[in-house]
C-alpha cells in the first residue's frame, strides 16, 4: 500500500512542507519543523516506505525523541519489525543504558530502555533531522553499549554543511533530502 518515491514529485513536496523556524531554540539557531511534512498523508506514507527499504536485515527500529519517535514506528510497521524508542533522559521508568552527548547549543543525555534491545539484535536508527550528528552518534554508541549491531541511520533530511555524516563512523547513513 505506500506511495512510490518520486525525485521530483514526492521530494519536492517535502522540501516545500518543511518549514525553517529561525532563533529556535536559541539565537542563530535555524530549526526545520517537518510536523507539516509528518500531517501530510501521502508524504508521511512515501517516507516511511522509503525509509523502511533501507532496513535491510534489521529486527528493530530505534527512533530518537521526538520527531524520530514518529517515523521510526511507521518505518517499523511497513518493514514489519519491532521499535524502540530513544528518550531524553528522565523520561523512562527503568532505564537500560544512558549516553550523554553535545548538541550544537548545549549538552543532552539520551536513554534506552530496559528489556527491549537483545545484545546481537541488527537495529536501524531513524530520526528526522540530522545536523550536527550529536544525537545519531549518542544513539550509536548506547545501542553498542547494549551489545547491538547498528546497520544504518536513516534520516528525512541531512544539513550536509553541518557535517552530521562525519561523526557516524562506519554506520552507513541514508537521507532521503540533504540541504
Amino acid at each position: 500500500m505506500g506511495v512510490e518515491w518520486d525525485a521530483e514529485d514526492v521530494a519536492g513536496r517535502v522540501l516545500d512542507l518543511i518549514v525553517d523556524v529561525p532563533d529556535h531554540p536559541l539565537p542563530g539557531v535555524l530549526f526545520r519543523d517537518v510536523s507539516p511534512v509528518l500531517a501530510d498523508g501521502e508524504a508521511f506514507t512515501a517516507i516511511a516506505t522509503e525509509l523502511a527499504a533501507l532496513t535491510g536485515e534489521a529486527e528493530l527500529v530505534a527512533g530518537i525523541e521526538a520527531r524520530g519517535f514518529l517515523l521510526a514506528a511507521a518505518v517499523a510497521v511497513v518493514a514489519g519489525v519491532g521499535v524502540v524508542p530513544v528518550r531524553k533522559a528522565g523520561k523512562l521508568p527503568r532505564v537500560a543504558g544512558s549516553r550523554t552527548y553535545e548538541l550544537e547549543y548545549g549538552t543532552a543525555t539520551l536513554e534506552l530502555p530496559a528489556d527491549t534491545v537483545a545484545p546481537g539484535a541488527r537495529v536501524f536508527v531513524v530520526d528526522d533531522v540530522l545536523a550536527t550528528g550529536g544525537t545519531a552518534a549518542a544513539t550509536i554508541d548506547l545501542l553498542a553499549d547494549a551489545g547491538a549491531d547498528v546497520v544504518g541511520v536513516g534520516v528525512l533530511l541531512e544539513l550536509s554543511a553541518l557535517g552530521g555524516r562525519d561523526r557516524l563512523g562506519a554506520v552507513p547513513l541514508h537521507a532521503l533530502l540533504r540541504a
